[in-house]
């Protein structure tokens, strides 16, 4: 039996190492467009922002491993063309652009994601780079290695652009963020997302909201992001306007389509194709919460989804409960962290959300080292169910999340949490932690 696996990163890889695992005598044949497999892709701005460590540091394990010691077909530089469900069979176009076709058993379409690119002429100048892959990190490290860098602007303020932020800042690169959305961070609430551009502020970056970008121009040896109302200098552009699935080829073979473009699975995650399975950043996932289809390309989900994947194909029924969009980032010394639905987002599914923001310690009162933490939760006034939380602070946030994130998947209500037993010592946190004041409080407004 044939195991055929389109895409060599998170899910793709998960899926064949836990696969041949399972069974030795399974085909596992993989196909991957570059020449890297299974490396840390959220590491990357922290990467760029040491200069005497190699980007390949961020390679978990080489491909050399997987086809010597899990005795893994992999196969670099060979990408799926197309689909054919009817004969089961992928299109391959190989390094040397000879096309042939592969026959499967079943199929795993891991074909992940990609930079949203703007579409405005010099997008594809020298010194104008996305970050999704290792390859686009070398670029830019070889990039700032080998020039005189002083000026850099971000197009796009979401995870990516502001790790970016920092990343170059350590390189004594000044930074100015410009995006056509009138607000930093538009999921986020708004007392805490004040917060957030303090904190770019203290660190000499300078944001753009509300500006539509029109270009970028070759400057006498640099380059201009010209804007609707106004024009930035800069000596590199970094694309940061979020990503896209990767889904094309499950749109020609037939398969059915999900929220913002993804491939749509079941929680076995297989596509409307019962010989055809999806996961990764390019597929959709349910929402915890609210119970219908999202699409949040997160790596554990992609990880996950993959060992999912594996026991299915070797006969071992496994569902994915879902997912609750739990995301962490740091900048600079600012820990951003959310879990569950929006306000917004709450509305739209039906939901009648109440919130609270409370501002409280990240250690106990008089404790060295203490420093502020905002939490911003809400829930439905109707059933009193926990919904989402948001915390941003300079410490003792991005563990601290994983709480609520719990409760979201136990689908606990507010009271319910407010009851929690979680851990005290002076070191760590109040009497009453931060999520433990915010639940009861928005028990009052509830």
């Amino acid at each position: 039996m044939r195991f055929l696996i389109i895409g060599g990163d998170a899910a793709g890889m998960s899926a064949a190492s836990k696969a041949k695992r399972k069974d030795r005598n399974l085909d596992v044949v993989v196909l991957e467009k570059s020449m890297d497999v299974s490396y840390s892709a959220c590491g990357m701005p922290y990467n760029i922002a040491d200069a005497a460590t190699s980007m390949d540091a961020l390679v978990v394990r080489a491909a050399d491993t997987f086809i010597n010691t899990n005795k893994i077909d992999l196969r670099c530089g060979h990408w799926a063309e197309a689909v054919d469900p009817v004969s089961r069979t992928v299109t391959v176009v190989g390094p040397d652009n000879n096309r042939f076709t592969l026959s499967y058993d079943t199929l795993l379409i891991a074909t992940g994601a990609s930079p949203v690119m703007p579409e405005i002429p010099g997008v594809g100048l020298p010194g104008v780079f996305p970050l999704k892959n290792l390859e686009h990190g070398r670029k830019i490290k070889h990039f700032i290695g080998s020039r005189r860098v002083k000026r850099a602007v971000i197009i796009g303020m979401g995870y990516i652009g502001l790790e970016m932020c920092e990343a170059l800042c350590a390189r004594s690169i000044a930074v100015e963020m410009v995006k056509p959305g009138p607000v930093l961070l538009p999921w986020m609430n708004p007392e805490l997302s004040d917060v957030v551009e303090q904190e770019l502020a203290r660190n000499r970056v300078v944001i753009h909201p509300g500006h539509g970008i029109k270009a970028i121009r070759p400057n006498s040896g640099s380059l201009k992001v010209v804007c609707d109302t106004l024009d930035l200098d800069a000596d590199m552009v970094i694309l940061a306007s979020g990503v896209k699935p990767n889904s094309r080829l499950a749109k020609d073979a037939g398969l059915d389509i999900g929220p913002s473009g993804a491939v749509a699975v079941d929680a076995r995650l297989k596509t409307s194709d019962p010989h055809i399975y999806s996961a990764g950043d390019c597929a959709d996932a349910i929402h915890v919460v609210t119970g219908g289809k999202c699409w949040i390309p997160l790596a554990l989900r992609a990880n996950r989804a993959g060992w999912a994947v594996a026991d299915n194909v070797c006969g071992v029924e496994t569902r994915l409960s879902g997912v609750v969009g739990t995301a962490v980032f740091k900048l600079f010394s600012l820990e951003i962290a959310r879990t569950g639905l929006t306000v917004t987002e709450a509305k739209a599914a039906g939901f009648d959300p109440v919130e609270v923001v409370v501002k409280t310690r990240s250690k106990a009162h008089g404790h060295k080292g203490s420093s502020t933490i905002y939490t911003a939760m809400a829930g439905d006034r109707r059933t009193g169910r926990l919904l989402g939380v948001q915390m941003v602070g300079h410490g003792g946030v991005a563990h601290r999340i994983n709480a609520p994130a719990v409760a979201l998947h136990n689908r606990m209500d507010v009271q319910g949490f407010a009851q929690a037993d979680l851990a005290y010592a002076p070191p760590f946190g109040p009497v009453w932690d931060p999520v433990l004041t915010a639940a009861n409080q928005l028990l009052k407004k509830l």
